[in-house]
């Protein structure tokens, strides 16, 4: 016997104690599939076979099965089910996670039964036992599709069972195979001469089959590049041409160039079809009277035919790999893919409230204000001006029959076609349409207005491109929500939060921290053959996006403040703490981006940048002035005093008294060397900030722009690319200067280190070290981005005055790097997938889950000073 089962289903097996259930599971499905009431017995008090706690079992049983349906997991269950009353909440569990009941029957004769039984010594029952159970099976056999069972299936002997092949198919909704391309389009309701040059714009060609259909005709049309058209339902009523869209879309997925899902008209029509009794208002009345127009001898086999396509639509479809979802009036996450009444009939109506408006049209609910799923769904079913994403959610009904358009979705492209309704076909009770020239968010942006905590707190693990699962632990996502709750920017500009970057390994060199040597054998030891090394700025990280104008601020980041960018630090605050001083920076890299041709280069009217502003924020020279400048300025008073008082005392004492003297004089003048050293290290990197003109700005990455995130890009690129624009405004922008290292050679390597050392001797913060190509793997995975390398005067800063100090040396390298480069590569992933989100158009919750997450990653216990 061949079963074939649905992927997505709740399999119930049903039989007597002894009939072979638990060797059937085992044998055709996966342990971890099959739950077994036995052994929820056993689960709770350590007895398979104690009755005692039959209600106990069960309850744990139906938990979970319930878990492993809510994920769409196949489930087995593997108990006698001969009564009714244990089948009922099993077939209620399927309904409520809409997958299909499923019976498989082994109705093995008694005797075995009784045999089998009494050979096991854990069956301590009599044989009235068994012979109760099949009496209560013989009763319900011929119930159990009454009961709601979708599939039956019946074994009577063991060679049945011994014959029977398990198959698993997919729903009639799962077409996953099919990635696409895709032509998905909105509404139709009999505008068949709008179909008709919709789908000539997309490029499809009317072709002619060798034997034509007498009822059907012998056209399709088809697209040279394979493409498959995708029909929302809705495919009559109110139009004039009904009967020929049905035809269009009937014949196309007849050759395999189309799909077609059922609207509610077409379902209403197919009640007409069928012979009840449906009322012919919204449109139905002009259907009907082009069917009764049709030649008296094609009329009846014609809606004969017609009733079977319409019959034979399923309710949606599950498409590429599960990231596309096509369906007449939508579809929730937790009904994708499944198959139940509930289903199908949110997907040809929707939610309701049950309430009317105005109009005498059903109030619906916002299910895609809501929805949270993972695939893109494309629906239409409700008139809307315009297609707008929300949520991943798009309706593509524009109304054409009300005098609209008709609408397609190409996909994956994501971009819109239209053509425009010939004439208004039926007067729309409803508004339909804004003033022209009104200047509006889109339907996400005013989504976005209102942000929902539950979306970023708690423990949180996300999916990244270059890194499958970051994890977010709840501690951290609190931190992290303590800074954000105190952001002063506008979180529509928040699109990305630029990750740590690590220092190599402690270097062995004589009184150095850090040294590229050591930069450069990490990469070497991942394979990295070229690397190119950036001048590091003493400057503070920031995040600047700029648009070309404020009407893209409004339309592309829905910002309506007037507005041109931001310009924000690593923890999303604003940089400049005026208004006025922000928007005159912005003008001013706007003009140097202008005269550098850059937003027609780039075919972009946004971008976003990675740059180091310089002199160090406010903030920073606070911090320095208050934890370091106080010591230094203290250490020049006090010290050539102390200096002078001890070298006096020194020299009063006798000869052979000296030495020990001598030795703390030293210390005390060394140390004042070391802190006119350090006072001197700060000053390079602060200064005050008056106006504009005291600012400098060393961009360094060109992030993304308008349908693109140039991480494809490598580093040269964005080297020179960046140059160009700074060669238009050289008193407020610095191009970076760089160096490109080959790693294979040795005097390339030793070129890179001298470069080093002649950056740091003149007082330079360092180099920072990248790949020559943005994303790398190496022998154990992703690589660094970036790793820092610091001079020695600088790291006085960072650890002290005295810090290379032999005996503070010594205990400084022991520091350990690997949990900083961990944090790096991981807010690395998080950053980069922020801009994709957001380059893709997805809503501000999703981008923000990276921003969020760099955030509270930065929460982390690691060594600042690192």
């Amino acid at each position: 016997m061949k079963i074939s089962i649905p992927n997505l289903s709740l399999v119930v097996l049903v039989g007597p104690s002894g009939s072979g259930k638990s060797t059937f599971a085992r044998k055709h499905f996966l342990p971890t599939e099959v739950i077994s009431s036995d052994f929820c017995r056993g689960m709770i008090c350590d007895d398979e076979n104690d009755q005692s706690i039959t209600k106990e079992a069960f309850d744990l049983l139906h938990t979970i099965a319930a878990k492993r349906l809510a994920l769409g997991k196949l489930t087995v269950v593997d108990a006698t089910n001969v009564q009714k009353e244990a089948r009922q909440p099993l077939v209620q569990l399927a309904r409520q996670y809409h997958c299909l009941p499923v019976a498989i029957v082994l109705n093995t004769p008694e005797k075995i039964c009784q045999a089998r039984n009494q050979s096991r010594p854990d069956r301590a029952f009599g044989p009235h036992v068994v012979r109760n159970q099949k009496s209560q099976l013989k009763r319900s056999l011929k119930h159990l599709r009454r009961e709601g069972f979708r599939y039956v299936f019946e074994m009577k002997t063991i060679e049945d069972v011994e014959a029977a092949k398990v198959e698993r198919v997919p729903l009639w909704n799962n077409r996953r195979e099919e990635c696409g391309p895709f032509d998905i389009i909105g509404d139709i309701h009999g505008c068949g001469d709008e179909l008709e040059a919709l789908l000539a714009q997309l490029g499809y060609e009317l072709k002619t089959v060798d034997e034509p259909d007498p009822l059907w005709g012998a056209d399709y049309f088809t697209h040279p590049e394979g493409r498959k058209a995708v029909f929302l339902g809705d495919l009559v009523d109110r139009g004039p041409r009904s009967l020929d869209v049905v035809r269009i879309a009937r014949n196309m997925v007849q050759q395999g160039t189309g799909l077609c899902v059922p609207g509610n008209h077409d379902m209403k029509l197919l009640r007409k079809l069928n012979g009840k009794n449906v009322n012919l208002k919204h449109g139905m009345a002009e259907t009907v009277a082009e069917i009764d127009a049709l030649p008296a001898e094609t009329q009846q086999p014609f809606c004969q035919a017609m009733a079977e396509f319409l019959r034979g639509l399923i309710s949606h479809y599950v498409l590429d790999q599960g990231k596309l979802v096509v369906a007449h009036a939508g579809m929730k996450s937790e009904l994708q893919g499944r198959g139940s009444g509930k289903v199908r009939e949110f997907a040809l109506y929707g939610e309701t409230t049950g309430e009317t408006d105005e109009f005498g049209f059903p109030v619906r609910y916002n299910w895609a204000a809501e929805y949270r799923g993972d695939a893109h769904v494309v629906y239409g079913h409700t008139p809307v001006p315009d297609p707008q994403w929300l949520n991943r959610t798009v309706n593509i009904d524009t109304g054409c029959v009300f005098g609209g358009c008709l609408t397609a979705l190409r996909y994956p492209e994501k971009q819109f076609v239209s053509v425009p309704a010939g004439k208004i076909y039926c007067e729309y009770a409803k508004p339909l349409y804004t003033e022209a020239g009104s200047s509006t968010q889109s339907a996400q942006q005013q989504h976005d207005d209102l942000l929902d905590v539950q979306d970023v707190i708690g423990k949180r693990i996300v999916s990244t491109r270059l890194q499958p699962n970051i994890t977010i632990r709840e501690e951290n996502a609190t931190a992290a929500l303590e800074v954000m709750s105190r952001f002063a920017a506008n979180p529509k500009w928040l699109i990305y939060l630029p990750p740590t970057m690590s220092p190599p390994e402690t270097s062995t060199e004589a009184g150095l921290l850090e040294h590229p040597a050591e930069a450069f054998s990490y990469f070497r030891s991942q394979g990295i053959p070229e690397v190119i090394c950036e001048e590091k700025h003493m400057g503070s990280r920031a995040v600047i996006v700029v648009c070309r104008d404020q009407e893209t601020a409004r339309n592309r980041f829905g910002v309506m403040e007037e507005e041109l960018g931001i310009v924000y630090t690593r923890t999303g605050r604003r940089f400049f703490n005026q208004e006025s001083l922000e928007a005159e920076f912005l003008e001013r890299l706007r003009l140097a981006l202008s005269a550098a041709d850059f937003w027609n280069e780039f075919q972009t009217p946004w971008a976003c940048f990675d740059c180091e502003l310089m002199p160090w924020s406010s903030k920073a020279q606070a911090l320095l002035q208050s934890q370091y400048a106080a010591v230094g300025a203290a250490g020049n008073a006090a010290l050539p005093k102390v200096v002078d008082a001890l070298a006096q005392a020194t020299e009063r004492l006798p000869a052979d008294e000296r030495a020990q003297a001598d030795d703390v004089l030293a210390r005390y003048r060394s140390r004042q060397t070391t802190i006119e050293q350090f006072v001197t290290a700060y000053r390079q990197y602060c200064w005050p900030v008056e106006s504009l003109n005291d600012l400098k700005l060393a961009p360094f990455h060109l992030l993304a722009t308008e349908g693109r995130v140039h991480i494809d890009q490598n580093h040269l690129w964005h080297m020179q690319t960046l140059e160009r624009v700074c060669q238009q405004d050289p008193e407020l922008l610095l191009a970076t200067v760089y160096h490109s290292v080959d790693l294979t050679d040795a005097v390339s390597t030793q070129a890179g280190i001298d470069w080093w050392t002649e950056l740091t001797n003149q007082g330079g913060e360092g180099m920072v070290v990248k790949p020559r190509e943005w994303v790398q793997r190496g022998t154990q995975g992703l690589v660094q981005p970036a790793v820092k390398c610091r001079g020695k005067e600088y790291l006085r800063i960072i650890y002290g005055p005295d810090y290379d100090a032999a005996e503070n040396l010594s205990r400084l390298r022991s520091r350990n790097v690997g949990r900083k480069r961990s944090l790096a590569q991981r807010e690395f992933a998080l950053g980069i997938e922020g801009l994709e989100r957001f380059v893709n158009r997805e809503p501000l919750r999703r981008v923000h889950e990276c921003v969020f997450g760099v955030l509270a990653l930065e929460s982390e216990p690691v060594d600042p000073r690192l």
